[in-house]
């Protein structure tokens, strides 16, 4: 049985998200949020919240013991750019994107291969 935890809209990059995510793939649950709680960075404080809500919809949606959960995908999605302008010498203007993305959590009963 597998439960997942999705946050939309969150307003760091992709690729820094998934320098955290890559660290918790195929890992225990209790050990996936200890690993996160370590981290220096406030990327991985958003991981954690995302992380904890997959386990708790599991424990409470599917009846899963928190204990035996492995995290089975990990997934960092691209979202959209929010797209502003900052004004530059001899009136140009340089592009500023501002990128956001789609997290995803899906933790498993079965222990990874």
């Amino acid at each position: 049985m597998e439960a997942k935890a999705t946050a939309k809209y969150l307003s760091v990059p992709a690729n820094k998200v998934r320098r955290y995510m890559n660290l918790v793939k195929g890992k225990p649950f209790s050990e996936a949020i200890s690993i996160l709680e370590f981290q220096p960075s406030p990327t991985s404080a958003k991981l954690l919240k995302v992380l904890a809500a997959a386990g708790a919809n599991a424990e409470e949606n599917h009846n899963m013991i928190k204990d035996a959960l492995y995290v089975k995908n990990a997934i960092a999605d691209e979202g959209p750019m929010q797209k502003r302008i900052r004004a530059r010498a001899m009136g140009r203007a340089c592009r500023i994107r501002k990128r956001t993305c789609h997290i995803t959590f899906v933790l498993t009963d079965q222990k990874m291969k």
